[in-house]
């Protein structure tokens, strides 16, 4: 592994040092560099290192340049305006770096060196329900950060927290105990896992009987009971529901190209011995109290719209338990077992307020030291073109195999038309990874605190921004690559003048490691899908104005294949985090 500091980086150690030389009595002095369109970089930080010092800014700007020199990365050295400092950087430094990530699997991106644990919680869908639109986004934004937490060195536990306790599987159980013959009873199948649906049918009969008959459901609450307690039979009527149903989610993670695990799934049922002592503790310590019969967590800053305390609820007044309990058990066991040091859960926004109070509440017992960064990263709703939550034309929510479905038969579509050659076998498989590439990149590319409309048309067009403009250019670049003239291979020469598209390409390919750093820092995958729709683009217009294979010499053909080369490789690494294929024909 070759780790390459980036031309950025170069120059932000130079210009640091060059402010720390100038003015030595200073406070540290931020160069603040970004790109421009006046110079490859501009450092605007001198108008704040200006103002404690009481000079001008362009005198101040000018005493830095006093300390840099031309040299193997930086070309060229100007003041501009009220104390900016362009920076234009030589071609070798461009140059160098090019094949120094070429050579990298890595592409020069460094991994890091003191990895932390993260846990992240994503996906959670319920036992014996159909997953439905409303699963998609904590499934994609969850799989594509846990890719890219570990590309870039940290040790990541996945945790798919299933619904698969509580008073709905007593429900559940008693109607097949008392309907056997429903099961079998298969009303709304579906191509991948009729079973699934027929559980899904179970769900919706037994909960309008809970719903309507009361002596039902107190044969129901009974039945969970004899659940908790371990009845034999109830177990094994419970266990067929959760061993059919996770067979139906491993179905739809493998259509959705997710690297989420059977090994990965922990339900609410793993902590239910946990939950007794959970609360056990949280009373002896005092940090929960009993409250009208239900032991309660009290906080300061969090009132209801009539002004009164709004508790964490840790145990119900009949002795039950809640998601909070579950929750503080899970908390428990990733610190006190899994030794994680980060724990992210990626659930709808609407859970702020619970997780606020779930995470306080696990500070004050201790189980949730201070070194450990606990972080609900909520997300925004999928909206249908009416602009409204995503539904059925009855108003049910959609099923998220159904949503794939026609996601990949659109992309068909699409990509028949493009290259109607394609044999079948092929034809299937370019659709797959289109249509599934397609809802990704839509879903990804929007700030995951945003709603987002779901629009398959545009999703899977090969114009704009779409996970299919990405795979396009990554096709194009493949299909250049495969008619390299024989003995021709990618290389760099050092003493070549660089056009200004192969600069522009050059600089952007260098900022891949920034990218990743970004989401890293951030948990905001949309940063990465603008910065490969960017790579795409500036790609693009490479192309058209540096012909590749027609190059007027050898070794200009040869760096322009070098940086065709590259593109390729930082546009296949940069789906693989987003968990999005990259067909070599398209």
């Amino acid at each position: 592994m070759t780790t390459v500091t980036s031309i950025a980086d170069a120059l932000q150690q130079r210009l640091a040092q060059a402010i720390s030389t100038a003015f030595p009595d200073a406070a540290d002095g931020d160069p603040q560099l970004r790109r421009s369109d006046r110079a490859d970089f501009q450092a605007n930080g001198i108008m704040g290192l200006a103002k404690p010092l009481r000079a001008n800014p362009r005198e101040v700007a000018a005493r830095v340049l006093e300390h840099l020199a031309a040299d193997e990365v930086i070309a060229n050295l100007e003041v501009s305006g009220p104390g900016f400092i362009n920076v234009t950087v030589t071609d070798t430094a461009i140059l160098e770096r090019l094949a120094a990530r070429a050579a990298d699997s890595r592409l020069g991106v460094h991994s890091s060196a003191e990895p932390g644990v993260t846990v992240i919680d994503y996906s959670q869908p319920n036992i014996a329900k159909e997953m439905h639109v409303g699963h998609l986004r904590s499934t994609i934004i969850g799989d594509a950060l846990a890719r890219t937490l570990e590309f870039a060195g940290e040790k990541v536990i996945r945790r798919n927290h299933l619904g698969d306790w509580g008073t709905q599987f007593g429900m559940l159980i008693q109607y097949l105990i008392e309907h056997p013959d429903e099961l079998g009873d298969d009303t709304e199948s579906t191509d991948t896992n009729p079973s699934m649906s027929r559980l899904n049918h179970l769900y919706k009969a037994s909960r309008a009987k809970f719903d309507s008959d009361t002596d039902f459901a107190d044969r129901s609450r009974r039945r969970v009971v004899e659940l908790q307690a371990g009845d034999a039979d109830t177990l094994v009527s419970w266990q067929s529901m959760v061993d059919e149903s996770k067979v139906y989610f491993e179905a739809v993670y493998a259509r959705l190209g997710v690297l989420l695990e059977d090994a990965d799934a922990v339900g609410e049922s793993y902590y239910n011995p946990m939950l007794a002592d959970v609360c056990a503790d949280l009373e002896a310590s005092g940090v929960a109290v009993r409250s009208d019969g239900a032991l309660c967590v009290f906080f300061d800053d969090i009132k209801g719209p009539d002004g009164e305390p709004t508790p964490l609820i840790v145990q119900k007044s009949d002795g039950g338990y809640g998601y909070a309990t579950t929750d503080l058990a899970a908390i428990r066991d990733r610190v006190g077992m899994l030794g994680a040091t980060q724990l992210l859960y990626i659930v709808d926004a609407r859970q702020a307020l619970h997780f606020q109070m779930v995470f306080e509440t696990a500070r004050r017992a201790g189980w949730l030291p201070e070194d450990v960064r606990a972080l609900h990263l909520g997300f925004g709703t999928v909206l249908g073109k009416d602009g409204r939550p995503f539904k059925t034309r009855s108003g049910e929510t959609v099923r998220l195999m159904g949503l794939l479905d026609e996601a990949v038969d659109r992309a068909r579509t699409v990509v028949s038309e493009k290259s109607p050659q394609l044999a079948s076998e092929e034809l299937e498989e370019r659709a797959k990874q289109v249509g599934i590439g397609a809802v990704k990149y839509a879903d990804l590319s929007t700030s995951r605190t945003r709603d987002y409309v779901f629009d398959v048309d545009r999703m899977v067009s090969l114009t704009g921004d779409t996970g299919t403009y990405l795979q396009y250019a990554y096709a194009r670049i493949q299909s250049i690559l495969r008619k390299t003239p024989e003995g021709v291979a990618p290389a760099t020469h050092q003493d070549l003048a660089l056009e200004p598209a192969e600069r522009a390409l050059g600089l952007l390919l260098d900022e891949f490691g920034a990218a990743v750093n970004q989401v890293t820092g951030t948990f905001e995958p949309h940063r990465l899908c603008a910065y490969l729709h960017s790579l795409a683009s500036t790609y693009t217009t490479f192309y058209e104005h540096c012909p590749v294979l027609k190059a007027p010499s050898r070794e200009v053909m040869e760096t322009r294949l070098l940086l065709c080369q590259l593109t390729g490789q930082t546009l296949r690494q940069g789906m693989d985090l987003l968990g999005i294929g990259t067909p070599e024909r398209l």
